[in-house]
């Protein structure tokens, strides 16, 4: 049955009349995406407390009044307080194993189902409004803030009074291990945690004598304290049962995902599992789309540089090609072109290994190689679907480059990306695959080039003066690097004490007009290629990357550390 409307609900619990109802519908037209409550609240119509026992009503929750309420300390142990704040919930009651727990919005039922993953309790949900909620995660948590230390140093206490513990389990024990209490808190701590500060990967990784979590945050590895090794293999095991693997198979690698609903937002975890010398070790991939933008406006392009990009995009047919190693974003640019490009008259189809985002409006078709499923043969079946745009997620052999060159001679737009250091090594890159000159002339139009510097911390940015020596690593004249101002990141509680928070594109765009097809075609050297480039206005990745030091984003050693290769060749 459809659930009664929340403005219809005012009106009969007499807290607004009908006229004041088509005011409020007329002012959340003028915010779209703002909630009918808040808009209500901003007004002045009703309160807090009326719009929370409105909701209680439509969902069929009861309504808590946090403020009244003690909740005994069995039940805040439950929920640590990094759960409580992500989630923005409060737990309240337990009775006969149902945990209850008061939420600011009781539509977010994901939150629900990812709190009785975690806990391992019938979870129901309450309603009460954000302010009380958060004032009471300030209060009962103050001091109960728990850190993976101390979770750490329970299940060392566990150990020592369990004596049962050995190295070998059997199955059945080795599920009651994964479903015990102190290895769910660990692991949703470790979870929770790298959502937060916004991590792309967590590694789960065996050794002989310890069992590593390292977790990846703006392209580096930081270690966090390692659990106590015996419980490797009831960690992992976990894991495969929050991602639906076989947890008594220990001798193949597993592919999974967990779908967690964090704080309203969808983070979506990729897991992959891969036997080693001493146990399984695990990767997560988390796919958090707030923390990717997927706006060409804000991954790092200048301005210059992105008008020249947005005219490439805008072509009717030819191939766009985006270059650089593993991790360095190109995945992120393509989705942020399609983002753009994805109007209602145009047809967009993707072929990837794997989909990372799910982008509303575009056909996107996953790859898998174990049933032929490659990227050529997906790239033939889609040009059949009669698409304006494609997406080729790599070039990786000659029959892939040479469909994607077909498909672009036939009136396509194809994007696509390829492993090279630089743009102008991408036109040899596609020559050493077999693809003829005359085809790479008449059919790519542009190609970009990528890398990822961490951003300084803006909280903790500092002035120095640099040594001779670092400045000399810019391969600049000394009197000339010293007119500029050169900052750092001193390290503060925001960054982690890493003086870095998040990370920007460094990009280099080659276009690849008559002159330069003229080169191409006179099998010209990558040199030659370059300065022609060059001398037309193109920006290396060096020159982006030491405008983004004298604008005080990022610092000396991170361009150095990710555009030298552009200087070995």
């Amino acid at each position: 049955m459809a659930k009664r409307r929340l403005g219809q609900i005012l009106v009969d619990l007499g807290y607004i009349n009908e006229d004041q109802l088509w005011d409020i519908l007329e002012e959340q037209k003028q915010s779209p995406g703002e909630v009918i409550g808040r808009v209500a609240i901003r007004m002045g119509l009703v309160s807090d407390n009326q719009v929370s026992e409105a909701l209680a009503e439509q969902w069929g929750m009861q309504v808590v009044n946090l403020k009244d309420t003690t909740i005994p300390q069995k039940v805040l142990e439950l929920v640590p307080e990094t759960m409580a704040s992500i989630y923005k919930i409060m737990p309240f009651s337990l009775k006969n194993d149902v945990l209850t727990v008061a939420m600011a919005d009781p539509q977010n039922l994901a939150a629900l189902d990812d709190l009785r993953n975690f806990l391992g309790y019938d979870v129901r949900g309450a309603v009460s409004n954000p302010a009380d909620i958060q004032a009471a995660i300030e209060r009962y948590y103050a001091d109960k803030q728990e850190s993976i230390e101390d979770v750490i140093s329970g299940l060392e206490e566990m150990d020592e009074d369990d004596d049962s513990n050995d190295k070998s389990y059997d199955l059945a024990s080795l599920e009651e291990m994964a479903d015990a209490a102190p290895i769910r808190k660990l692991l949703n701590m470790v979870l929770l945690l790298a959502i937060k500060d916004q991590a792309s990967d967590i590694h789960f990784e065996p050794f002989e004598d310890e069992f590593k979590i390292r977790v990846k945050a703006d392209g580096v590895l930081y270690e966090m304290v390692p659990p106590p090794r015996h419980l490797a293999n009831a960690i992992v095991s976990r894991i495969k049962v929050m991602s639906n693997l076989d947890i008594a198979e220990r001798r193949l690698p597993q592919d999974g995902r967990i779908e967690l609903n964090v704080g309203g937002n969808s983070v979506d975890l990729r897991v992959s599992v891969l036997p080693t010398l001493f146990g399984e070790s695990v990767v997560m991939r988390v796919l958090d789309r707030t923390v990717v933008q997927l706006d060409l406006n804000k991954i790092g392009f200048d301005p210059g540089t992105l008008s020249r990009f947005r005219r490439m995009i805008r072509k009717p047919n030819g191939i766009v090609l985006v270059t650089g190693p593993t991790g360095s974003g190109k995945t992120t640019t393509l989705y942020s072109v399609l983002n753009e490009l994805n109007e209602i008259g145009t047809k967009i189809i993707t072929t990837e290994d794997p989909v990372e985002y799910e982008i509303f409006g575009l056909i996107q078709v996953p790859v898998n190689a174990e049933i032929d499923v490659t990227f050529a043969n997906v790239l033939r079946a889609i040009l059949r679907h009669d698409p304006d745009i494609v997406l080729v997620g790599e070039i990786r052999d000659y029959e892939t480059a040479e469909i994607a060159v077909q498909s672009a001679l036939t009136g396509h737009l194809v994007f696509s990306t390829l492993h090279t250091n630089d743009a102008p090594t991408a036109i040899t890159r596609l020559r050493d695959m077999g693809i003829p000159p005359f085809l790479i002339t008449a059919t790519i139009e542009s190609v970009l080039a990528q890398r990822l510097v961490r951003k300084i911390c803006v909280e903790c940015r500092t002035q120095f003066e640099p040594s001779d020596e670092l400045l000399m690593e810019l391969q600049l004249p000394l009197e000339q690097a010293r007119k500029y101002k050169f900052y750092y990141g001193r390290g503060c509680q925001r960054c982690n004490n890493t003086g870095y928070k998040g990370r920007t594109g460094v990009y280099e765009l080659m276009e690849v007009n008559d002159d330069v097809r003229d080169l191409i075609t006179s099998d010209a050297s990558v040199d030659d290629i370059r300065n022609l480039a060059r001398s037309q206005g193109m920006t290396s990745l060096r020159e982006a990357g030491l405008k983004l030091i004298f604008d005080g984003i990022t610092t000396i050693d991170e361009v150095v550390r990710e555009t030298v290769m552009e200087d070995i060749e």
